[in-house]
C-alpha cells in the first residue's frame, strides 16, 4: 500500500465522523408533543416540526399533517362507490364519439392509471376512449373490453404540477347502446 501523509488519514477519519453525525441527525426526529396553551382568541398553537419535501422546482410534493397525523400532501383521491347496474352507467347511442363522463383532478404525478369497464347492449357494437385535456390518453377499446391504461399525462409536468387536468370518457355506438364506468383512477410515478 502506498505511503499516505498522516494529515490525509486524519482528515478521512474526521470526514467519516461527520458523515455518521449527519446520518444520525437526519434519521432522528425530535419529539412532537409540545403544545402551547391557548391564546386570548382560544386557539391552540402546536409546536411540532414539519416534515416537508420539495422537488427541484420548489413544489411541495410531500408534507405531514401536524394537527392529526398522517399525510397532508399529496392529497390521495378515493373513488366513490359506483353503480354496478350497467343500465345506470354513463352511456350513448351516438354513432360519433361523445363525452359520456367527465371529471377534473389535480396533477400530482407524471403518470395516470385509469381502468374502465365497458359494455354494449345486445346486438350493438362501439368503442370507448379517454381524453386528458383534449388529448387522447391510451388506446381506443371495443365496447365489452376493459380499458386499462397507465401512461404519461400530456403536457409538461414541471409547469403543470398542482394544476387541474380534465378527463373525459368518450364513447360511440352502432345498433344500440354503449356504456362505460370508471372503476379505478390514480396517479403514478415514472
Amino acid at each position: 500500500m502506498p505511503q499516505l501523509p498522516e494529515d490525509i488519514i486524519d482528515r478521512l477519519n474526521q470526514m467519516e465522523s461527520r458523515i455518521k453525525a449527519l446520518s444520525t441527525a437526519v434519521n432522528t426526529r425530535p419529539a412532537v408533543s409540545e403544545i402551547r396553551p391557548p391564546t386570548q382568541t382560544g386557539s391552540v398553537t402546536i409546536n411540532r416540526p414539519l416534515f416537508r419535501i420539495f422537488d427541484g422546482y420548489d413544489h411541495e410534493i410531500f408534507a405531514d399533517d401536524i394537527m392529526t397525523g398522517g399525510l397532508a400532501r399529496p392529497w390521495l383521491q378515493l373513488m366513490p362507490p359506483l353503480p354496478s347496474d350497467t343500465a345506470k352507467w354513463p352511456s350513448t347511442t351516438s354513432a360519433t364519439f361523445v363525452t359520456i363522463a367527465r371529471c377534473s383532478n389535480p396533477i400530482w404525478q407524471p403518470k395516470m392509471r385509469i381502468a374502465i369497464n365497458t359494455t354494449a347492449s345486445s346486438g350493438a357494437t362501439g368503442q370507448v376512449r379517454v381524453l386528458v385535456d383534449g388529448t387522447q390518453f391510451g388506446p381506443t377499446v371495443t365496447a365489452g373490453v376493459t380499458f386499462d391504461h397507465l401512461g404519461l399525462l400530456p403536457g409538461d409536468m414541471k409547469t403543470r404540477f398542482g394544476q387541474t387536468m380534465n378527463i373525459e370518457i368518450q364513447a360511440q355506438a352502432s345498433g344500440g347502446t354503449v356504456s362505460a364506468q370508471t372503476v379505478l383512477i390514480h396517479g403514478a410515478q415514472t
